[in-house]
């Protein structure tokens, strides 16, 4: 597990995304990055949190400000994922578990006594000199996007 700190380097990364793209981090150099690690598409959390982004996509626009979401999901369910819900953020396939790895995502979770690994639900603001500025762990989606929207605004 990566234990990734404020001001370190963002670990870069080049998977398959939605639409057939290749997702990188390197391509957005020069661009604020809000890089969403959740654990599956199409779950309630997870799609309210995809929603909340694309909804709010046009302010992060303006601000320059690229969203990426990740999962372990593979990039045909993440066009269905946006198909379905009419997102608006890029989505990317981290089927090996490179990324989650790098980010220090991939924890133990707890559910009803049962122990098992998975996605932590995080986000990383990332400027544009690929650095991490920010850091949410843990993240509780109900208001999630509007304060990510406000250190994005604050960069």
């Amino acid at each position: 597990m990566s234990d990734l700190n404020i001001g370190d380097k963002a670990p870069d990364f080049s998977v398959e995304g939605d639409g057939g793209n290749t997702v990188s981090l390197s391509e957005f150099k020069g661009k604020n990055v809000v890089l969403y690690f959740y654990p599956k598409d199409d779950t309630p959390g997870c799609t309210k949190e995809a929603i909340g982004f694309s909804e709010m996509k046009l302010e992060f626009d303006n601000e320059g400000a690229i969203i990426i979401g990740v999962s372990k999901d593979t990039a045909a369910k993440h066009d269905k994922f946006i198909a379905k819900h009419d997102l608006k953020v890029r989505l990317a396939a981290d089927t090996e578990g490179d990324i989650v790895e790098k980010y220090g995502v991939w924890v133990e979770k707890n559910m009803y006594g049962r122990k098992y690994m998975g996605i932590e639900r995080a986000t990383f603001l990332i400027d544009g000199d690929q650095n991490i500025v920010k850091i949410w762990r843990k993240v509780r989606v109900k208001d999630h996007v509007a304060t990510v929207l406000e250190a994005v605004k604050s960069l």
